[in-house]
């Protein structure tokens, strides 16, 4: 038996003005062929998952197309095109599959597509017709859509946030597809779309207010007959009509089960909707409870969450760090212009410079000190642990560590990298431990890395493209009503 694989995972920030190219995809991943297994098969990707899976099952994977981008804009007409064009060539020199395993973000949105990964699903579907099992994975933050739910035999989601599981439910994956081509099962999903948009401070699976709504999902999965539950987070920071939470069962060939076990979950979510809704902690009073806490204290830079597409340059808490004189403190900015200078005026030198707060005026003004230039670095850094995303190899450009004389630590990067590893400072020659406070400019996605040496965590409030209060956010094409941009109506559930 053959199996095939195609992944297209990018998260798309529709208030980010800047696009997504063809040139984002190919700077992180852009392949096709045999290739895709010397370059996954050992990550902790999903994709390294179905590879391990199906070569357990003794069925030939046939890597067919993956490609991968990190976090920002829409992506523009002429690359979801290109991209497109290089899967569904591949898919048709590929020869006969007997089903397949994907990997869809969920979040992508193009131009052209506001659903992207809805629009390759379902051209996958009328390509390779009816009878074959197509059985994918999605990362809870997807913008789950009827069309993805259509054009699949099963939807499994991670299950923790952050995202370490990839791996597991890409066995899972393939474990299902195993059966099913076994005629075990026949997987046979439901899917809800509750108008509730989940705040993107809320969405840490293993503390309230997520904990209790996944032990639910995982007593669900206990049930005879049922082969899987997901529960999707949402990712508010795409202006489209799918964008919201969403839940999915799959059972074996029975329908009526799924759509019961769906529904007690859209309930679940709707009774306690008050309880998503986030906290929204100020700088001040997050920098003030830093202080009082033992650290090492992550503040988490919720308006500046590279991981959600945001520019990675954002110097509101800086600013307030610096201001204050807090020693001790640490924070990652990308500029490649500001580390042009400082390697200008040379190692070991001090220099006047503005950093940070280029890229717009959402995210705070360029932070602006006399520094000295501690150090120069490649910016290429491996993770051997398990970490959100899956990734294991990292390179934010040129980098330059910077400190000012009140000890507020900058790393200078030229190219933006998500929190997801301590291995970014190590890299460099810094120690995290050695700080009181840590700028991670992230919500949940850090917490994998940070726990290793953070007591404490300050999820922070701040401004910009991804703020943590999507009522913010100008949206034009979402749906409505939906909690919680709007609060006083009545809801009666509808499953899919």
């Amino acid at each position: 038996m053959r199996v095939g694989i195609i992944a297209l995972l990018q998260e798309s920030n529709t208030f980010l003005s800047q696009p997504t190219t063809l040139e984002h995809f190919r700077q992180n991943l852009l392949m096709t062929g045999p290739g895709i297994r010397a370059e996954l098969q050992d990550s902790h990707h999903e994709v390294g998952g179905f590879f391990a899976g199906l070569d357990s099952a003794d069925i030939e994977a046939v890597p067919i197309f993956a490609t991968r981008a990190m976090p920002f804009g829409t992506v523009t007409t002429e690359t979801i095109e290109t991209l497109f064009e290089m899967m569904f060539r591949e898919v048709s020199t590929a020869g006969e599959m007997d089903g397949y395993l994907i990997a869809p973000h969920g979040a992508t949105v193009s131009e052209k597509y506001p659903d992207a990964d809805g629009a390759w699903l379902s051209r996958l579907r009328e390509t390779v017709g009816p009878k074959k099992p197509i059985i994918s994975t999605a990362d809870p933050h997807a913008n789950l859509s009827p069309a993805m739910v259509a054009a699949t035999d099963a939807i499994i989601s991670y299950r923790s946030n952050p995202h370490i599981d990839q791996r597991a439910r890409g066995l899972e994956a393939a474990a299902m597809m195993e059966r099913t081509l076994q005629q075990e099962i026949v997987p046979t999903q439901a899917a809800a779309f509750p108008p509730v948009a989940i705040s993107i401070e809320s969405q840490h699976t293993s503390a309230p207010p997520c904990l209790p709504f996944y032990e639910e999902a995982a007593r669900i999965r206990e049930l005879p007959g049922v082969l899987s539950c997901s529960i999707f987070l949402g990712f508010p920071y795409a202006d489209v009509e799918e964008m919201g939470s969403a839940i999915v069962v799959v059972t074996d060939n029975q329908p009526e089960l799924a759509r019961e076990k769906v529904a007690e979950l859209e309930q679940y979510l709707w009774e306690h909707r008050e309880e998503f809704a986030g906290e929204f902690t100020g700088i001040d009073a997050a920098i003030y409870k830093a202080l009082d806490m033992s650290g090492p204290v992550c503040l988490l830079d919720m308006g500046d969450n590279v991981g959600g597409g945001s520019p990675a340059d954002g110097t509101l808490i800086a600013e307030a760090l610096h201001q204050r004189k807090v020693p001790q403190s640490f924070v990652c900015l990308y500029d490649p212009e500001a580390v042009g200078q400082a390697l200008a005026a040379g190692i070991g030198s001090r220099a006047k410079l503005s950093v940070g707060g280029k890229s717009d005026n959402l995210h705070g003004k360029p932070l602006e000190a006399e520094f000295a230039i501690l150090s120069e670095h490649d910016g290429k850094f491996s993770e051997s642990k398990p970490r959100h995303g899956g990734w294991t190899e990292f390179d934010q450009g040129q980098t330059v560590v910077l400190r000012t004389d009140d000890d507020l630590t900058v790393m200078l990067t030229s190219e933006r990298m998500v929190p997801f590893s301590l291995e970014q400072l190590r890299s460099c020659g810094l120690e995290p431990a050695d700080y009181k406070i840590l700028i991670a400019k992230g919500v949940n996605a850090p917490l994998a890395a940070y726990e290793e040496v953070c007591p404490g965590f300050i999820r922070v409030n701040t401004p910009g493209v991804t703020t943590a209060d999507m009522t913010q956010l100008n949206f034009q094409r979402r749906r409505n009503p939906m909690f919680p941009f709007e609060r006083d109506f009545s809801y009666v559930g509808a499953e899919s």
